[in-house]
Parts: structure tokens; C-alpha cells; sequence
């Protein structure tokens, strides 16, 4: 038996390729849309590909199943519930797929999704019951998977079902290896822990979900809808992506493009993604442009921001990132990226084109107080974008609170030429809220440095 994670820092996802070395044959479970490290690894291992398993359709990020199955021949196994539109092979709670010397059970475990289900693994050259759960996003290390991204309205059902999911797995000894969909950095849950894999009977005795799930059924529920973190950006959009499969990317080959020839798609209303340094970006940038760092959290922050149907020239810091940075927009939905300049700033200037300088402002909450007790036009709006569960804990007086995962579609609330202050837990999430109203035409912007973290640490005032 052979088993490989690959695991997206910032998204947290996991995926999993699984063998069977003396048959020559092998499954990839939840793959992403990068997938040719799986034809790399299957090649390495002598494998061929000839199963596709999604444990749900995912909400988070596109899979790249249609893909994979495309270069491979591999069937893609679902559970029936997903109503899943492209060519798959439903299957059902209890099903059993053979793969060589391996024994694939399939439960359905619903509860983050009606769809979910766990691979319960077992080598029967040494046992015929599971050794191992790819549990994908039903249970995680230290957590368990959130119930709301169908819908909210669906979410104390969902949960529900969760109850009865988990419980489920409580049945299993306490030596089951737990390989999950996600680590830390997925919003898939409330708190999932960073190490990649764990034992049922170390979850059993120290994550908070299953200790909710061992007791009242309404206790473990009102557990389960309680204190979300943001939904991920777009994920309506990706969920449809996944359910009708999406469109091969094909081979990720980088586009340069000279200014002359990137003008004209400008003049088409194509959009320019900087992924520079942001103090680069800050000390001279080409006007209209949108700013998001070319780091782990790019696919996290883009859904805010940018809008998927709009097609993006990207600015590099390094020509060599180009893959990279579109893998992190494809796997959220971002498809249509046309290249990227292959020229710089200087040659931008030299043909007489505009630059602007500055940008959203950070300022530390020392700043912010001052700026609170201005008289005049200077005193910013604070706008709050943590969730209301955080809200309710604690904020400033008179914040105004948008969660981040709202604020696209709430811009009219905003006045674009009063300075707003933008506020989270502890800077992240504000600065993607930042960079949108900076892209919106917002006049003035901070960011404030340490979020409410801060604010609190220097007993500014609180309302709670």
C-alpha cells in the first residue's frame, strides 16, 4: 500500500493519491486543480490512475477532477446526493471499490455537506478491517466540518446530520488513522489544527466537536452553528463549478506580454492583479490596478476582491511566479488570466504611461485613536469586518460591522468619500477589506495594524 497528502499552505486543503504498488493502480481523493503531481507521483510509483473519489463537492476551492479524469481514463466516484452534473459514477452509503490489494468502503457522512462521505481504507494483505479514514471535510484534526456553506437556512440540519456522522465514526477503534480534507488555514472549520493527520481515539479524548457530539443531540447542534468563521470568497461560485465540473485548464504554460500589447486588452476593460511587494505596490503603481500579495493567501483573499468573470493581466515581482500565481486563482474559479507583463514599471514610464504612488494606509491603533478624536472631516467611519459572534465580544463605539465575506455586496453602505478605518481580529482579514475599497474608488482607507487585539491591548475604550 502506498498513500502521499498534498497539502496547499494558506487554502489548507489536503488531497491524497493511494495505491496499490503490486497491482499497479491507484485513486486520487479530492485532487486540486494542480494535478500534475499526481501523474508525477503515479509515473515515479509505476501506478496508473483509474479512480477519482470527491469525498463532497467542495465549497472552498474548484477540483480538478474533470481534468484528471480527462488525461487519465479514471472514473470519478460521488456519492448520489451530489446531483453532480459531468460524468461520474454515483455511489451509495457501503459501497466497496477494489483497487488492487486495497479495500476502498465508502460511508456517507453528512453534515458539512448532504454529500459527504468518508474512505475508510484497508490492506487486506495484512487485515480486512480500515487501518485508515480520508475523512475529508466530516472530521479534521482538533474540529469538525462547519454546516452552514450549503446555506445557513440549512445549516441546524446539516448539523443535525453531523451529530449522527460523527457518532458514526465514534464506533470505529481507537487506532483508525485520520487523514483529513483540510489543516489549518481552511475556513472549512472553526479552528482545525496545523499537524496533517491524527487517531481516532487521540480526536475522541481532545477535539471539541466529538466531545460535543458524545452528548445531547440540540447541545451539539447549537455547538456546530455558533461562532463561524467568514465564509470562504465566492464560494457559491465554486460550489457550482463543482457540481457542473470544471473546464480542464490544460497545460499552465507562462504568457508574456509586452505593454504594447497589453494596452489593448486595458482598453477592453481587462483588469491588472500587482502581485508585488506591497511596498513596491505602494511606492509606485500603474493607476486602476488591484493589489494582492503573491503569497499563500492569494487564493483566500481574491474572492473578496475581484470579480471571477473579469479576465486579469498580472504584474510579477519574479516571471518564475507565473504558475504559481495562476494555480492560486484557479483553484477558487479564477480561470481567465490572459499573461503577464513581461516589462516593467520603468518601461511603463518611458512610453509616457501614468504611475500613482500611496495606497491604502496602515496605521496602528495609536493612530487610529488619535484620528477618533478629530472634529473635523478627518474622523474616519470604523468599519468592523469580523463576524458577529467576534462583534458581539467586543468592538469600538459606533463600528459599523460588515463581515468580510459581505462587504462586496454592501459597498452602498459605505460612503466612498468619507475615511474609513477597517478593523478585524488581528489585520488579516482588514486588509483584504482594504484592498477592496481601495479597487472601489474609496478616497481615503486605513488598515489598522493588530486589529481589536491591539485596540484592546492598549485599553482603548470596548463596547461589548
Amino acid at each position: 500500500m502506498y498513500i502521499q497528502q498534498y497539502f496547499i499552505d494558506g487554502l489548507g486543503c489536503a488531497s491524497y493519491l493511494v495505491g496499490c504498488e503490486s497491482a499497479g493502480v491507484a485513486a486520487v481523493v479530492d485532487p486540486d486543480r494542480d494535478i500534475q503531481k499526481y501523474l508525477d507521483t503515479a509515473a515515479e510509483r509505476g501506478l496508473k490512475i483509474t479512480h477519482i473519489l470527491e469525498t463532497h463537492l467542495h465549497a472552498d476551492h474548484v477540483s480538478g477532477n474533470t481534468d484528471l479524469a480527462g488525461r487519465t481514463g479514471a472514473t470519478i466516484y460521488l456519492h448520489e446526493a451530489s446531483e453532480a452534473s459531468f460524468d461520474h459514477q454515483p455511489v451509495r452509503d457501503g459501497a466497496t471499490l477494489e483497487l488492487g490489494n486495497l479495500r476502498l468502503h465508502l460511508a456517507h457522512t453528512p453534515g458539512h455537506t448532504p454529500e459527504s462521505i468518508t474512505i475508510f481504507l484497508a490492506d487486506t494483505t495484512r487485515a480486512g478491517e480500515a487501518w485508515m479514514a480520508l475523512t475529508g471535510d466530516t472530521l479534521f484534526v482538533g474540529d469538525a466540518g462547519r454546516p452552514d456553506l450549503v446555506g445557513i437556512e440549512a445549516a441546524r440540519g446539516l448539523a443535525g446530520q453531523m451529530y449522527d456522522s460523527l457518532n458514526k465514526m465514534l464506533s470505529h477503534p481507537d487506532g483508525l488513522l485520520i487523514y483529513p480534507g483540510h489543516g489549518a488555514g481552511s475556513l472549512c472549520g472553526k479552528s482545525i489544527g496545523s499537524v496533517r493527520s491524527t487517531t481516532l481515539g487521540y480526536e475522541r479524548q481532545h477535539n471539541p466537536a466529538l466531545a460535543q457530539a458524545q452528548g445531547e443531540r440540540e447541545s451539539f447542534v447549537d455547538y456546530a452553528v455558533s461562532e463561524l468563521p467568514e465564509q470562504p470568497g465566492n464560494h457559491k461560485r465554486i460550489k457550482a463549478i463543482n457540481r457542473q465540473g470544471a473546464a480542464p485548464l490544460g497545460d499552465v504554460q507562462p504568457k508574456p506580454l509586452t505593454i504594447q500589447t497589453a494596452i489593448p486588452h486595458f482598453q477592453r476593460g481587462v483588469g491588472l492583479l500587482d502581485t508585488r511587494a506591497k511596498a513596491d505596490y505602494k511606492r509606485k503603481h500603474i493607476p486602476g490596478s488591484v493589489h494582492l500579495e503573491a503569497d499563500n493567501q492569494l487564493s483566500n483573499s481574491v474572492g473578496y476582491i475581484l470579480s471571477p468573470d473579469q479576465p486579469v493581466i498580472l504584474l510579477l515581482e519574479d516571471a518564475a511566479d507565473y504558475r504559481r500565481v495562476v494555480y492560486s486563482l484557479a483553484r477558487v474559479g479564477y480561470d481567465q488570466v490572459v499573461g503577464y507583463l513581461a516589462e516593467d514599471l520603468t518601461v511603463w514610464e518611458a512610453m509616457g504611461l501614468p504611475v500613482t504612488a500611496g495606497d491604502v494606509q496602515d496605521i496602528d491603533v495609536q493612530e487610529l485613536n488619535t484620528l477618533l478624536q478629530s472634529a473635523n472631516g478627518s474622523r474616519p467611519v470604523v468599519l468592523d469586518v469580523r463576524e458577529p459572534w467576534e462583534f458581539g465580544q467586543g468592538h469600538l463605539p459606533d463600528a459599523v460591522l460588515i463581515p468580510l465575506g459581505q462587504l462586496g455586496g454592501r459597498l452602498g453602505e459605505l460612503d466612498p468619500a468619507k475615511p474609513v478605518a477597517i478593523i478585524c481580529a488581528s489585520g488579516n482579514r482588514s486588509q483584504s477589506a482594504a484592498a477592496l475599497l481601495g479597487q472601489q474608488g474609496f478616497e481615503t482607507v486605513y488598515n489598522i495594524r493588530g486589529g481589536i487585539m491591539a485596540w484592546m491591548r492598549q485599553r482603548y475604550p470596548v463596547v461589548r
